[in-house]
């Protein structure tokens, strides 16, 4: 079993890097007054895994969240020896705690996924990345559930795990003995603030739905059916008196939705999807998430003592950067020098977005292909305000101020991301 193991690792140990983020943070100045906060840079490493040979890497949102700039450390053909690269970020699905990475580098070894549905109970897993910083680490468990939800308000559902996992592995691959990868080792339930046995994984079954999606939009498209669903507990069917305590519980339905136009209440059952038996919330999430729109679905509904079968629509859920991606042309809409496809704010698009701090400026539609600045983290959705205190009003005025800038000069970008200004700082290549 030893040589197996061994081989293993030697297979799956060249797909998994490190990733070092900086960020800037609030630090604790004791008693200081909450007006006196001071930002503080921060170094935090996560991993990640390689799972296109074009230099795509996914990690978890978590990560990368608020990360100013992202390298990772690419292993070598010698243990302990790795090379570090610049990476950016291509999306987040910050809906299920995944992000998509790229590096300019090809060629590189790609772990294979699982085929979905095929983690069992019991099944020997390896858990592989950066606890605690240390690089080029691997443990071992099996599967404790394929299926958990430890949150039962929230839709996520888990591989839950016993091997080790620990702050650094966040991001890495779960790994059953065949060389698949089952799931992201995303974190875990801890008294102690150190692995207690209970490590949790997203499923690579999500990975597989998501990274075409990121890789495309950088951000999700899915369905949505207008209803909002929680895994049925004993204690939740208790306390509503409800004859049985395994499905779906519907929490509440959008008046004048698809689910309302199907007769869905609150307070039914979901026992099945399309015919398919279900015990929690994945089943019908993963449809959502395989769906752009325009299909039904039929869903199985227990009511009392009535059961009963209904098709819901499913519709495209309402993405305003959906619709800027539309509008977009890769030949204009270019910015190589931040790698991004933008869209200058006008009175058409302004209606797209959510209320901004300052009217003008350019939002980041989408990420290009090649290019960019390496050390400079934009996000689909981000509005560049100014480049060097001044103002951009238009795509033009965005590149050419750029352009201006000679090389190995440093650029301030003031952007609005999610309400807040901020500057992102970087040297001109």
């Amino acid at each position: 079993m030893s040589g197996s193991i061994e081989a293993l690792v030697k297979q799956v140990s060249p797909t998994v890097v490190q990733v070092v983020v900086t960020a800037y943070t609030t630090v604790d100045q004791g008693n200081r007054a909450q007006a006196d906060l001071v930002m503080g840079r921060q170094r935090s490493i996560g991993s990640g895994v390689i799972i296109d040979a074009g230099g795509y890497i996914v990690t978890n949102g978590h990560v990368v969240d608020g990360a100013r700039a992202i390298q990772v450390v690419i292993p070598g053909e010698k243990a302990g020896r790795g090379r570090t690269v610049d990476a950016k970020i291509v999306g987040i699905a910050r809906e299920i705690d995944l992000a998509l990475l790229k590096v300019d580098v090809t060629g590189l070894p790609a772990l294979p996924l699982a085929a979905p549905g095929s983690v069992r109970q019991g099944e020997l897993v390896f858990a592989f990345g950066s606890p605690e910083g240390l690089r080029d680490s691997v443990t071992m468990g099996v599967v404790s559930a394929t299926d958990r939800q430890p949150d039962p308000d929230a839709p996520m559902v888990y591989i839950q795990t016993d091997t080790p996992i620990n702050h650094g592995n966040s991001g890495g691959p779960l790994v059953n003995v065949k060389g698949e990868l089952v799931g992201i080792n995303t974190f875990i339930l801890s008294n102690s603030g150190g692995s207690e046995g209970l490590g949790f994984a997203i499923p690579s079954s999500l990975v597989a739905l998501a990274y075409p999606k990121l890789r495309q939009f950088g951000h999700l498209h899915r369905g949505e059916m207008g209803m909002v669903l929680q895994t049925l507990t004993p204690k939740l069917a208790a306390g509503l008196a409800l004859a049985r305590d395994a499905g779906v519980i519907v929490a509440d339905v959008v008046a004048g939705g698809a689910a309302e136009r199907a007769g869905i209440q609150i307070g039914d059952v979901l026992v099945s999807v399309d015919g398919q038996p279900i015990d929690n919330v994945l089943p019908l999430a993963m449809r959502l998430f395989t769906s752009n729109g325009d299909e039904r679905v039929s869903i199985g509904v227990v009511r009392g003592e009535r059961a009963f079968t209904t098709d819901v629509a499913v519709v495209a859920r309402t993405n305003d950067l959906d619709r800027l991606t539309d509008l977009l042309d890769p030949e204009t809409s270019a910015v190589p020098e931040l790698g991004i496809l933008g869209i200058a704010i006008t009175e058409e698009i302004a209606p797209l977005l959510p209320a901004l701090r300052a009217p003008v400026g350019v939002i980041v539609a989408a990420h290009a292909p090649q290019g960019g600045a390496a050390d400079v983290v934009l996000l689909t959705g981000d509005v560049i305000h100014s480049v060097n205190g001044v103002r951009v009003a238009t795509l033009a005025a965005l590149r050419a101020l750029m352009a201006a800038v000679r090389a190995h000069n440093p650029i301030v970008l003031q952007i609005e991301r999610n309400g807040q200004l901020q500057f992102l700082t970087f040297d001109a290549s």
